[in-house]
């Protein structure tokens, strides 16, 4: 297995967003949700952090603040985005930092033979549902004068363009429905505020719970710590314009097919 590539803590500028900033992470709990984090505290740009996430957490800085979401509750998102909306009145960056790939209850399927409804319906409701319904009740807090970002993880396996291996069906297709809800999505948000991006992020492989049983193989310095994936994608955000909003980006910036 490769060694997971290490990373300087760098302090993210996200000067193209200016300052003041206020953020919100949705999986603010999981490893990367969590990096994402570290590195908003870290941001002198960044004014508010505001985290969201299924298990509890407590606020590391004064900056952050914390509340319970389900992502298969609609009613639990649209609370979480009051409580942004009445500490904050806007947001200028949002990140859903979710996924599922598998856990207790599912695996990545090898074959068509192992496909059920139950597994397919799970996925799509977290991988692809809730980005959605986070999307429906948080861009109407982005700010309407200046960069904002809507960014949801997904991944370089959602590609149908890039499919070759086959399998992993439910992740694949739930994380190409989200690839389609992105670029749906931008369409929308460009009418609002034409400085405002809707993206789609691939970390790359990270030294998470989600990536552990499949990093056997990979070549070396491809495997990322959380704090490397967050700070490089981060990075990307910063570069981005909104002539690449809808667009899927990798961790090293290149723009992905859909």
């Amino acid at each position: 297995m490769s060694n997971p590539t290490e990373h300087t803590l760098a302090v993210p500028t996200l000067a193209s967003f200016g300052g003041e900033l206020s953020v919100a992470v949705i999986g603010a709990s999981g490893g990367l949700g969590s990096a994402f984090t570290a590195a908003l505290e870290r941001a002198p740009a960044v004014a508010r952090v505001f985290t969201f996430s299924r298990a509890a957490m407590t606020p590391q800085s004064a900056k952050t603040a914390w509340q319970s979401i389900d992502l298969e509750n609609e009613e639990s998102i649209a609370r979480a985005a009051a409580m942004a909306k009445g500490a904050a009145g806007s947001l200028h960056l949002v990140i859903v930092a979710t996924g599922l790939l598998h856990d207790s209850e599912q695996q990545p399927e090898k074959s068509w033979r192992s496909l059920t409804a139950a597994t397919l319906q799970r996925a799509f409701a977290v991988n692809a549902t809730g980005p959605a319904l986070v999307a429906k009740h948080f861009l109407p807090l982005l700010a309407k004068d200046r960069k904002t970002v809507f960014a949801a993880l997904s991944a370089r396996v959602g590609s149908v363009e890039d499919n070759r291996l086959g399998g992993w069906h439910a992740y694949r297709a739930s994380k190409a429905a989200l690839n389609m809800l992105i670029r749906t999505l931008a369409v929308e948000l460009a009418r609002r505020n034409d400085r405002a991006l809707c993206i789609g992020l691939h970390p790359g492989t990270v030294d998470t719970a989600l990536s552990r049983p499949f990093q056997a193989g990979l070549p070396e310095g491809k495997l990322f710590t959380p704090a490397r994936a967050a700070g490089q994608l981060l990075e990307v955000l910063d570069g981005l314009s909104p002539g690449h909003s809808g667009g899927l980006f990798a961790w090293d910036g290149q723009r992905l097919p859909f």
